[in-house]
Parts: C-alpha cells; structure tokens; sequence
C-alpha cells in the first residue's frame, strides 16, 4: 500500500486541512514522507456526525457479527506483512522484534474480545419476573442488560504504535462494547497508524458496517483533541499519554454542557519493594532481573520500575553494587522521539543535580541521535519524603533506590506514594508479616500487584487490571488491558413490563442467545 497522508473520514480518505505533521526516525533525524495534514474543525464534526449515524444500528449487530468484524480487523492487519513491521520500526525506533510481538499482541487482543462478544456475559442480564400477588405491592417484570455508551474518541500512545494505537485496546474494547470509534493519531507515527486505519476500514467493508463506524484523524498540537473530545457527539473517551495532556482532556470533558467520561492513563514510577530476606538471599539475582527490567524497550514503558525502596544496610550494597556492574554494560536505546528523548534527559539532570541524591551507574553512552543512556540513582528516606519532586516519573530508563531503616518507614513511603499502576513484592517467606503490612496501603495505591516478579510486560486476559488510582489513571474503577477493558464503554438499561416481542434479544424469555442470566438473584447454570 502506497501511504496517503489522508484522513479517513468513515470509507472516504480526504486530506487535512490543517497544518500537517512529518514523522521522524528517531534513530537517524531524518523526516519520512508522506506529509500528513491535520483535520480541521469541520472534519473532526464530520467524522463525529457519521460516528454517530452509525451508533444505532451498529451497537445492534448480533454477537456473531460483531466478534466476525474484530476477527476481520485481525486478518487485515497482518495481511500487511513486513510493509506495517518496516514502517513501525522507522517511526519508532525500536528493534523489528519489538514491533513483530507487539503485532501479535494487538490482532491477540482483537481475537479475545471476539470470544468475550460471542461469551455474551458483558451484557449482564438480570431479570427479576413479574410478582402479581405480592403484599402489599406487586412487582412488575423488570428486566437489565448493558448497552453501548456511543461514540468513543481514542487517542494513540507514543510507546505503542500498534497495540495502544489504532487497532489497539481502547479501539478493541470500545468497538466490542458496540460504540463506533474515532480515532485521534498519535504525531509520532502518522504512517503506521494510516496501514492500521486502512485494515479497519477493510474490515468494515467486509463486514457490510455502517461508514462512521471507525474514523481516522490526523493533527499538530491539541486543538483536533479537544475539538474532538468536546464534540457532543462523542460519549467517551480512551487515552494513554502524559499527566499534562490527559488532564487536560479530563477538564475538557468535565466542561462539556454534558460531561462525559475520559480514561486516561497517564503516570506511573511502579514501586518496587525489596524485603530483607529476599535482598539478602539474592541480592545479585534481583539486580539483575531489576536492570532486565528497567531498561527494557529504552524504559519506555507504563510500567517501567522507576522506584525501588529497600531497608539500608549490606544486603542492599550488594544489589546497588551488582545493579550498576550490570547497568554498565548496557547499551543505550534509541528514544521514541526527540522530544521524548529531551524531557528523559531534563529528568535525569534534575536527579543528577539534586544535592542529596547519588550518582550510582549509567548505562554506555550512545553515539546516534536520541540514545537513551540508563541511569541508576540513590537517595535516603528522609529526602525522598521531604521533596515532592522525587516522586515525579521519568519516562525512561531512569530509576531511583530509596534507602529506609524499617517496616515502620517502608509503610510511610509507601503511604507517601500517588496512585500506580504497579507494585511489586520481592520476598521470602520469612518476609511475609512485613509484606503482610504493608498490603492495605498497596491495595490502596496500586491496581495491579505483583510478587517476585517484574512489572514491565502485561498479560492481555480476563483478570488482568492495567489501571489504578489517580494519576496512574483518571478512573480506579477500570482496567484499559483485558476483558474487563469493554466496561468502561457500556450502561445499564432495564426494562420494564415490556412485551417479549419487544425486548431484545438479550431479555426474551426463551434466551435466544443462549446467555448466562440473573434469574431473580439466582445465576443460570
């Protein structure tokens, strides 16, 4: 396929009519072709209007067509082979392997919300039968089920050019829900997100769907954002991106004559807690699984281990010690964008130059452009929690050790922490009353928590929960990773003393979908 450098507005690839955007290879500087032009004020309506054209007899579509229409999105996209691998890797920068997993992972996470449309238990019906002769009021039939919310706005991430991009979670889970998307690019890989949009739109097609079912805009700055999440037409929105860009579109949202809901994952530095006898039993091999880690992909990842607090004393030394023998001997990454690359080193010189906090180790210095070079840094307790600017994420591989006396400050640092999309655990078992007291404030901070393991990597299933408490994310009660992603785009409706004739298909009295149902409290087997 031949790039365009087009919007596409429904089926219909349509210029920009604003100031356009070029994609740079991070790794070189160089600018890649095709310029792509920004959607004006009456493009991004128009997208809105055929999103919202399509709402009502898309959110309809039976089970099978639907979970047929992800499936599809699926086949496209690998159906443009090494095309989508070597633009990928262009854009971003990162190695071919990368990009290939990160395929997979996103035509996988397709492929599962198709068995969860055809499972049908998202719908949640509840039906509680009418009770004629009940004293001293009777009840009437009244009968629920979810319903899609309408059209979501989704905003590709910078980090994930394919599986938090265009075809990826917040798209998949919107469009399993029933809403049509439309789909605000991300300026740092225009083109892989036109071969992306270009699948869906053949999915559509194939599948007979209505045109407004999915669109795709292009624009410089914030203005096609806000235009967008502002637009009435538009009920939700999924984002992925900084605390700066995605509170802004929270404000947005909230200052709309109808507010709508925005899910935003935005910050995140992933504590990581050593306990004793874990940190003295295997000081060096925790090291290296923390380095692993760290550096992985450049640091850029939601989940990357930014934060490591451990109580001070020779155990410790010798992690920091096999830490930095390691981190010596890694290469530096190149960054997904310059910009990217310029607020990682503003982050890292503020650490360096904070008076109280110590140098340990960088990674090996680079030669190209935006070469991301690890740094490892420490700094006590009493600092860390005196200084709010400590707590600030660095987007890359950057991380912080922060040295305690007790279980006593291990709990006040960890009190001390914001909202997170991680923590982890590193114990024995000789360690499990210290961890044992720490568990409420971590359940409190953090959506996900992991025992002797990583953070970095994130299963797409039905128990996982990539959120967390504000600003990990703008909502607690969601999850943009796994099944539970789909109930961020959906309502409760019920229905009552309708006619069977009537109900949807969902609620007939003969279940004709063949679902898992409430029955006056009781759960079909």
């Amino acid at each position: 396929m031949i790039l365009s450098g087009n919007l596409l507005l429904g089926q219909t690839p349509t210029p920009g009519g604003c100031k356009a955007i070029h994609a740079i290879d991070p790794a070189t500087g160089h600018v890649l072709q095709p310029a792509y032009g920004g959607a004006t004020a009456e493009q991004v309506a128009q997208a809105c209007v055929l999103a919202q054209q399509a709402f009502d007899s898309y959110r309809e579509t039976s089970l099978e067509q639907r979970a047929g229409f992800l499936e599809a999105i699926a086949r496209h996209i690998e159906a443009l082979g090494d095309a989508l691998i070597d633009r990928a890797v262009a854009e971003t920068g990162l190695p071919r392997a990368r990009i290939q997993g990160e395929r997979g992972r996103t035509c996988g996470q397709l492929r599962t919300f198709a068995r969860v449309i055809r499972a049908g238990e998202w719908l949640d019906v509840r039906v509680d039968p009418a009770q004629p002769e009940r004293q001293p009021l009777p009840r009437p039939d009244l009968r629920q089920r979810q319903v899609a919310l309408g059209p979501v706005a989704v905003f590709g991430a910078s980090n994930f050019p394919l599986a938090f991009s265009v075809a990826g979670g917040d798209t998949a889970s919107a469009l399993a829900a029933g809403c049509p998307v439309v789909v605000k690019a991300h300026s740092a890989h225009p083109g892989t997100t036109e071969l992306v949009g270009h699948a869906l739109a053949q999915a559509v097609a194939e599948c007979g769907l209505p045109a407004g079912t999915f669109s795709l805009l292009y624009g410089a700055g914030h203005q096609v954002g806000l235009d967008l999440v502002r637009d009435p037409r538009i009920k939700a929105v999924g984002f992925t991106g900084s605390r700066t860009a995605g509170i802004a579109l929270c404000q947005a949202a909230q200052a709309r004559p109808e507010p709508i809901p925005v899910y935003a994952e935005m910050s995140a530095i992933n504590p990581v807690f050593l306990f004793e006898n874990a940190l003295h039993a295997r000081a060096e091999d925790l090291a290296q699984g923390y380095v692993a880690s760290l550096t992985q992909g450049a640091g850029q990842f939601c989940t990357n281990p930014g934060l490591v607090i451990a109580q001070r004393g020779p155990a410790l030394q010798r992690f920091l010690h096999a830490a930095a023998a390691r981190l010596e001997t890694v290469a530096a990454q190149t960054m997904l964008t310059p910009g990217i690359f310029t607020a990682y080193q503003a982050g890292v010189d503020g650490l360096a130059k904070h008076p109280e906090v110590r140098f340990i180790a960088a990674g090996l210095a680079g030669e190209g452009a935006n070469q991301g070079q690890a740094r490892l840094f420490e700094v006590d307790a009493e600092v860390f929690l005196a200084d709010p600017q400590l707590k600030d994420e660095v987007f890359g591989a950057a991380s912080l050790v922060v040295a305690c006396t007790d279980d006593r400050q291990r709990r006040q640092l960890a009190e001390h922490l914001e909202g997170q999309l991680t923590a982890t655990l590193h114990l024995d078992e000789a360690d499990l009353d210290s961890a044992r007291a720490l568990m409420p404030v971590l359940e409190r901070k953090a959506g996900r928590i992991l025992v002797n393991g990583w953070p970095t990597g994130v299963e797409v299933c039905d128990a996982m929960v990539h959120g967390g408490p504000f600003p990990a994310t703008s909502d607690a009660r969601t999850s943009s990773v796994g099944t539970a992603a789909i109930l961020r785009f959906l309502r409760p409706v019920c229905y009552q003393d309708f006619p069977d004739a009537l109900l949807p298909h969902a609620l007939r009295q003969d279940n004709p979908l063949h679902l898992r149902r409430l029955i006056d409290g009781r759960r079909e087997a």
